[in-house]
């Protein structure tokens, strides 16, 4: 039991340091593979195009996240009848992120990849 104490620290920050693979590790596992591979992994992509040779193919995630609305508002103010001090509330509201992710494909395998936007 008084081993298992001492050890929940390490435990506890060794938790506390596991993350996921990050974005570039996930695509770089496509790279080398077939298009079909890729289109059965992601799905189909939103637009293909031709030029030197080579598709590209962009993938597109789309995701909405709550965004804090700011803090209530307490000020002086016009009111119907006159200067009043005022309170409005605020409205919570939500965002959408963007990543688009292409991928270069030559001779039937994924080449390289990009992707951008603040969604990534």
């Amino acid at each position: 039991m008084v081993q298992m104490l001492r050890a929940l620290p390490f435990l506890a920050l060794l938790a506390a340091c596991a993350q996921g693979p990050t974005l570039d590790q996930r695509l770089s596992t496509f790279v080398g593979r077939t298009e079909g591979d890729l289109v059965a992994a992601l799905g189909v992509p939103v637009r293909v195009h031709e030029a030197d040779g080579r598709r590209f193919l962009l993938f597109e995630q789309r995701r909405t996240v709550p965004v804090a609305p700011p803090s209530p508002f307490l000020g002086y103010g016009p009111g119907p009848w006159g200067p009043s001090l005022g309170y409005w509330p605020s409205v919570p509201s939500v965002a959408e992120l963007r990543c688009e992710q292409t991928f270069a494909i030559r001779n039937g395998r994924v080449e390289t990849f990009t992707y951008r936007g603040e969604g990534c």
